[in-house]
């Protein structure tokens, strides 16, 4: 096994440098590109709501990482490396992603929803965890979703060989994991997005709104959605229509949302400057993902964690 090679070297590109935040941002049909991913993830949330609600928050989704990369690192070797409830406790707590009870709640949901399971009988909080073979599934969906925005961005061709060797996935969701707590822009958007990530399904709610939009109307100051009603909106999304309104209230009372005639019952807009805050984080997302799968070329075995994962 020594002279095997690894997955990712098997890539083409090796040696080619990925693409900063600054590159994807400015490439001119980047509208249209997040776009189509946006409907790809859309596409995920309708097959499977419940499993695609680990990824309905920013911290759900941050939570939902940082157990695949623990997964992933896992040394068969080393039980201390083992996807553990106390270890995921204590790397989420380490990483400040979520407070302890949190993290133990997320767990319990996840094992309640077969999103997660245990591999061996026992004490809970010391035997190890997976994720189901769906979940991996639908994760997977979601890199190559993203593979497809870069491969348009540049001509590559990262998605084909993805798909040629896809247990590259073990290497390189842990490292788009790092990627994502280290990112500031990811981390720390700006106002407007920050009010719907921490509403239930609110990266679905931007994906939905973003997906309607016409990308020739992207510079506009008001950029028209296909949302017309909320009720149906709400209901799509299984949302509380109540709560929904008072989230968009709250959008509208910062001049990022607005209908184009009666409120609530007419098309419903975003103004520029929403649009460009979900675009930068699109872009920030796009560059960890493609930073990742840059580094796979580089190494012939599965990457060390930080130390904190």
């Amino acid at each position: 096994m020594g002279n095997a090679i690894s997955p990712c070297e098997l890539i083409q590109g090796i040696g080619r440098s990925s693409l900063n935040l600054q590159d994807i941002a400015g490439h001119p049909a980047l509208h249209r590109y997040v776009q189509e991913q946006s409907r790809s993830l859309i596409r995920i949330y309708e097959e499977s709501p419940r499993l695609a609600s680990i990824f309905a928050t920013q911290q759900r989704w941050l939570l939902g990482h940082v157990g695949l990369a623990m997964h992933f690192r896992r040394d068969p070797d080393d039980r201390r490396k083992d996807l553990t409830v106390s270890r995921f406790i204590e790397v989420v707590h380490k990483n400040a992603v979520a407070s302890r009870n949190t993290a133990d709640a997320f767990i319990k949901e996840m094992l309640h929803y077969n999103i997660a399971e245990y591999v061996a009988g026992g004490d809970g909080r010391t035997h190890p965890l997976q994720p189901t073979a769906a979940t991996i599934e639908r994760f997977t969906g979601w890199v190559t979703a993203h593979l497809r925005t870069l491969d348009h961005i540049d001509g590559g061709n990262r998605l084909a060989r993805f798909l040629e060797r896809p247990d590259m996935l073990a290497t390189l969701q842990p490292l788009v994991a790092d990627g994502l707590l280290a990112s500031k822009p990811v981390r720390e958007p700006n106002q407007t997005f920050s009010l719907f990530i921490w509403l239930n399904n609110g990266g679905i709610v931007m994906d939905w709104l973003m997906s309607g939009i016409n990308p020739d109307h992207a510079g506009l100051e008001r950029i028209p959605t296909g949302v017309v009603s909320i009720g149906d909106f709400a209901k799509w999304l299984k949302l509380s229509r109540t709560h929904l309104s008072r989230k968009l209230r709250t959008a509208e009372e910062l001049g990022s949302i607005g209908w184009l005639g009666q409120r609530g019952n007419s098309v419903m807009w975003v103004s520029h400057g929403f649009y460009e805050e979900y675009m930068i984080v699109q872009a920030a997302k796009l560059a960890v993902v493609d930073s990742a799968f840059a580094a796979c070329f580089s190494t012939d075995r599965r990457v060390p964690p930080p130390p904190n994962l």
